[in-house]
């Protein structure tokens, strides 16, 4: 079964944010600021890249969809960055202002569908996120859990609730467990042959309304990351409940999601990258 990721690498559409500008071209200079786009870059390339990389199950592919107005510098380093990974490939999309965010990833989606008379499974990704090494391999097999719900309904959330808020910076990493449902990271569905719903078809807090939804809540499946850009108001609250790493969370970091604080400590520390 064909599993598909979507990660918008800051693509300027209009809507899905609940930081929101009335024109594309306030979302660009937004989304291009330097000081942004460096603290994406490293928290893609410490945090989200790792896991990809180290996936028990290398079937899937994650489409990487970024603005065809993306600065050359920027978009120079996202190509250098994935590169070693077969799984991910870019698409570099225009941007339409008359076409809403959702509706130009479900477009990304649909198109990249090899069997769309088969059914598959995809996930969303923030490029700031990290999930499980062994995340596509558990999406699989939530499936086979689920072939009950599946041949009843088209579509079927599988949403693995366990995981890590975490901050991360040149002093090292800060984090807390908690277990969050629907969060959006660690967050899958399967969907029917000839469906013409997507994984962005929904928010993802409202998922459970349109569909049954598998939750899985054992072992430590996601990393959300808090960082000076959130998208989200409640990041600053958030983070009061962040302590360094204990040896035990340091253990679950470097094997459940092949992040090394080491290195991550190396690549935030880093004051000049370069203009991007």
């Amino acid at each position: 079964m064909q599993v598909l990721g979507l990660c918008r690498f800051s693509f300027p559409a209009l809507g899905d944010f609940q930081i929101e500008h009335d024109t594309v071209e306030e979302r660009r200079r937004y989304l291009y600021d330097p000081a942004r786009l460096e603290e994406r870059f490293r928290l893609f390339e410490a945090v989200t890249l790792p896991g990809f990389r180290a996936q028990t199950d290398e079937d899937f592919e994650l489409l990487i969809v970024v603005g065809d107005c993306l600065p050359k510098a920027a978009s120079d380093r996202l190509n250098d960055l994935v590169a070693p990974v077969k799984q991910i490939r870019i698409i570099q999309k225009p941007v339409d202002p008359n076409q809403k965010h959702r509706q130009a990833m479900k477009q990304v989606l649909q198109a990249a569908r090899l069997e769309p008379g088969s059914p598959c499974l995809q996930f969303r990704h923030d490029d700031d996120d990290a999930v499980a090494v062994d995340f596509i391999e558990r999406l699989r097999l939530a499936a086979k859990d689920g072939e009950a719900l599946i041949a009843k309904n088209e579509t079927i959330g599988i949403d693995f609730t366990n995981g890590y808020l975490a901050e991360f910076g040149a002093q090292g990493v800060r984090a807390a467990p908690v277990y969050k449902s629907l969060l959006g990271v660690g967050l899958g569905m399967y969907i029917a042959g000839d469906c013409s719903h997507t994984i962005i078809s929904f928010a993802h807090n409202r998922i459970g309304r349109f569909m049954p939804v598998i939750s899985y809540p054992d072992a430590s499946m996601w990393v959300r990351s808090l960082n000076q850009f959130n998208d989200s108001r409640r990041a600053e609250k958030q983070k009061s409940q962040l302590t360094p790493l204990t040896a035990e969370m340091q253990r679950d970091f470097m094997t459940r999601f092949a992040i090394d604080p080491v290195i991550t400590r190396r690549i935030h520390a880093v004051t000049a990258r370069g203009t991007v």
